[in-house]
């Protein structure tokens, strides 16, 4: 048996505790979590509690994880399109829709699957065995460039210039609304939501997120923005538009349900990713083009401006 304990911090004070440990533990769905309070395997300060107890600042709140059953990756013939590869990293262009590493639900069809197949295991092993190669990850309803590395001595390279904001990383985005400034930096911290787990949200101690904005094109009540990203925090893009009344259009999770245009997911595309190859120190810059649906998007917006 595998034991956790989590301090319960004043941001989370309020949130029930099945809605808490799912966001707080990954791999864990909020159905999982209530058959483990049911079983008597969650405790606060020693003490069972109910499903819809609303935790408070101090909790300390012990889980105890069943033996995990072992996850096996099974190489997949996916069809790649790569930008780059050598014998130390490989630079995808990922499509919507792809989830880059196996997780609850998604057990196959991830770009860690195609790259076990394609790259025949030859993966940086430091993100563990969910996640071999993975250095940074991009949303599954996200397009674009991403870079994995096949040695640990590249995905350290490659993580430590993450860690520094070393790596330029540009987006294109379709927002909704007049963005007024041409250019713009969104400088607010952000968390997990207080009042929903699954969310992120501009918390006022959280960590710390930049988005440098400039406003390519406006187009009647839409605009194009690029957004280049200081940091990388989860969400970051989505949740600074949508703070600032400019929610990216498709994205039902920040923005207003009813969504125009019929969009699968937020229209955000990984659209350029330079960085300093980890070994050779020469610089990279790799530029993915926009997918059809996004250019297809693009081209409705500029019709009705």
């Amino acid at each position: 048996m595998d034991e956790r304990t989590f301090a319960v911090e004043k941001e989370d004070a309020g949130v029930r505790i099945d809605t808490y440990l799912a966001a707080a533990e990954e791999g864990l769905s909020r159905s999982q979590v209530q058959k483990l309070l049911e079983q008597g395997q969650v405790d606060v300060g020693g003490k069972k509690v109910k499903q819809n107890y609303k935790i408070k600042p101090g909790d300390l709140i012990h889980l105890t994880m069943p033996e995990p059953v072992e996850m096996t990756l099974l190489p997949e013939p996916i069809e790649l399109d790569i930008l780059y590869e050598d014998e130390d990293v490989i630079v995808i262009n990922k499509p919507k829709g792809m989830v880059v590493h196996p997780a609850a639900g998604h057990g196959t069809g991830t770009l860690v699957n195609a790259l076990l197949y394609h790259c025949a295991g030859q993966l940086s092993g430091i993100n563990g065995v969910l996640r071999p190669g993975i250095v940074h990850r991009i949303d599954k309803d996200t397009s674009g460039v991403l870079v994995a590395a096949k040695s640990d001595a590249a995905h350290r390279g490659l993580a430590e210039q993450l860690a520094r904001h070393a790596m330029k990383r540009r987006y294109v985005a379709a927002v909704m609304g007049n963005v007024k400034e041409e250019t713009l930096t969104i400088d607010r911290p952000l968390g997990r939501s207080p009042k929903d787990r699954k969310k992120i949200a501009i918390v006022p101690g959280g960590k710390r997120a930049v988005t440098h904005i400039t406003v390519l094109s406006h187009l009647g009540g839409y605009c194009i923005v690029e957004a280049q990203l200081e940091t990388g925090r989860t969400h970051q893009i989505r949740v600074h538009m949508a703070s600032i009344g400019h929610p990216l259009l498709g994205d039902t999770v920040y923005g207003p349900q009813k969504q125009p245009f019929a969009l699968h997911g937020q229209a955000l595309h990984a659209k350029v990713l330079g960085f300093t190859h980890p070994i050779t120190g020469q610089y990279l810059e790799f530029e993915a083009p926009l997918p059809e649906e996004l250019e297809r998007l693009f081209f409705l917006l500029r019709q009705k401006a």
